[in-house]
């Protein structure tokens, strides 16, 4: 009885956690413009004029960019700064470790008032460098951490053979480290992709002026009606940030299997 009655609990729990984003998804495809139920028929058209939306449009291009060279810095980042941690040995490892995965502690709100307020009393004004860099500092940590973590697992004495081979250190970080670090390495970029997509709290203290992501501009949409392109929108939003890291997750699982066999 008392079992039944946690996983009756549970089941609450997330129907109440999800029924909303169900909701939402099932209300971007009503025919009528009104967003209630009973829905009126099945219809694709709020999405055709999603994509006709300019603004909509030019904030897709902008949130793709700018994950794609977040995941691109910070995955390049991440692995020089695992091998250090993990291969070298690094004084104050410890305290560098923690340094670099703070900004995962720390209330991202908090991170982007700090961040923003120091580059202020630097005089330097917001640009699209200064939003890549916060992007960077918030994704950082946790491609440090899935990277550390496939690292550890990788034998020493594999890498120790392809040097006494000959090998140089160059070569055989790209002829044996990366192939077994591949798995993390995309996994790693994929997150860092995602959050960078996703990002809302940091986006909005960081952003210049003229300049708006994907959830930037469902917030400003927000403020002055509903509309059921926001629906559309956020289906689209759901579909990639919940479809990236489950594709990466089999590609991660794929790659793994086919190294170890």
């Amino acid at each position: 009885m008392g079992w039944a009655l946690i996983r009756a609990y549970t089941v609450l729990v997330y129907l109440f956690m999800f029924l909303p984003v169900a909701v939402v998804v099932l209300l971007s495809f009503n025919a009528s413009q009104f967003g209630s139920f009973p829905m009126t028929g099945f219809s694709f058209r709020w999405f055709e004029t999603l994509w006709q939306n300019e603004a909509i449009v030019r904030a897709f291009k902008t949130s793709i960019a700018l994950g794609l060279m977040t995941a691109l810095v910070s995955t390049t980042l991440g692995v020089l700064a695992a091998l250090a941690l993990v291969r070298y040995s690094v004084p104050g490892r410890e305290m560098i470790t923690t340094l670099l995965i703070a900004p995962i502690l720390v209330p991202e709100v908090v991170l982007a008032v700090a961040l923003l307020l120091f580059l202020n009393a630097l005089n330097i004004n917001k640009s699209f460098g200064l939003l890549l860099m916060g992007h960077v500092i918030f994704t950082l940590p946790f491609v440090i951490l899935v990277v550390q973590a496939r690292l550890v697992s990788i034998r020493r004495d594999v890498e120790e053979a392809a040097l006494s081979l000959g090998a140089t250190p160059r070569q055989t970080f790209f002829a044996v480290t990366l192939p077994l670090l591949t798995p993390a390495v995309a996994a790693g970029a994929l997150f860092a992709f995602t959050i960078s997509f996703d990002d809302i709290t940091g986006t909005l203290f960081w952003k210049p002026g003229g300049v708006e992501t994907v959830p930037t501009q469902i917030f400003s949409m927000l403020r002055n009606s509903i509309s059921p392109e926001i629906n559309a929108l956020g289906t689209v939003m759901i579909v990639m940030t919940v479809g990236l890291p489950l594709i990466g997750a089999g590609i991660a699982r794929s790659l793994a299997n086919r190294k170890g066999g």
